[in-house]
């Protein structure tokens, strides 16, 4: 069964079909599905999926566009999650140079207090990052390098929807053991830089997911996106690496079990 690391069925693009989409997602072949919370706004709905559906799990955290509002009540209220089990992860976290609502330094500061966190209750995080590629590294490395607090850790985290060069993703991967996420946008046909990051990297680095509602695959792109067309996804990455699709989905899926502690 397939394993959507990162969802937003919280999002109100699924307000009008949400519980007949997710009781559909079983029969198409999705085991489970991790929802990701990005800003204080989201994190209830994201709790509340998670604990009325046993196949949905959760991540809690704030986006860097929205780390204005990381006040000490919230950073209380993501600390009071990490105890709940159907929580697995901080995240959505990093930086966003791209849109840059937030400054650079307070992104950079909002990024660490939640790696912290994550670090204390010996969680995974899911790390966000638009053009800010030299920055996030740098305090990747600071935060799980060599001789640092997280270095021993063995869930360090995912980075969400990668989208640097294969150098960055071999540093990730194989020195500092993060995992890369792939959704629809390797089936692009203008995903060169994707395509080689995929076709470079081991299986046992990669796992699968959505973004949904965001980023569907061709040949839904531009659409309203969901777990249904992952199917696209892993036929994308099964030809670029030149396995069965089987295989695809049986490694991202025992790699998505690793990282986030799903039984």
């Amino acid at each position: 069964m397939i394993i959507d690391t990162h969802v937003h069925y919280d999002d109100e693009a699924f307000d009008e079909d949400r519980e007949e989409l997710l009781a559909s997602l079983h029969a198409n072949g999705i085991g489970c599905v991790i929802d990701i919370g990005s800003s204080a706004e989201s994190l209830p709905r994201v709790r509340a999926l998670a604990e009325k559906y046993d196949f949905v799990y959760g991540a809690v955290g704030l986006h860097p566009d929205e780390v204005g509002d990381l006040t000490g009540e919230v950073m209380a209220d993501l600390r009071e999650d990490m105890k709940n089990p159907k929580i697995l992860a901080v995240g959505e976290i990093g930086l966003d140079y791209y849109w840059n609502k937030e400054a650079k330094e307070i992104q950079k500061d909002a990024f660490r207090k939640q790696i912290y966190l994550a670090q204390e209750f010996g969680k995974p995080i899911v790390i966000h990052s638009r053009e800010a590629a030299a920055d996030t590294l740098e305090i990747v490395q600071e935060m799980y390098g060599p001789g640092s607090s997280g270095e021993h850790m063995e869930r360090k985290g995912v980075m969400h929807c990668y989208s640097y060069a294969v150098e960055q993703a071999r540093i990730y991967t194989r020195t500092l053991g993060f995992y890369l996420g792939i959704g629809g946008v390797v089936t692009f046909k203008n995903a060169k830089k994707l395509k080689e990051v995929v076709a470079d990297t081991p299986m046992e680095y990669l796992i699968l997911e959505t973004d949904c509602p965001y980023l569907a695959p061709v040949p839904f792109r531009g659409k309203r996106n969901s777990s249904l067309y992952l199917p696209y996804v892993v036929s994308a990455i099964a030809e670029l690496k030149e396995i069965s699709e089987e295989e695809v989905i049986r490694i991202t899926a025992a790699n998505a079990r690793r990282l986030f502690g799903i039984h």
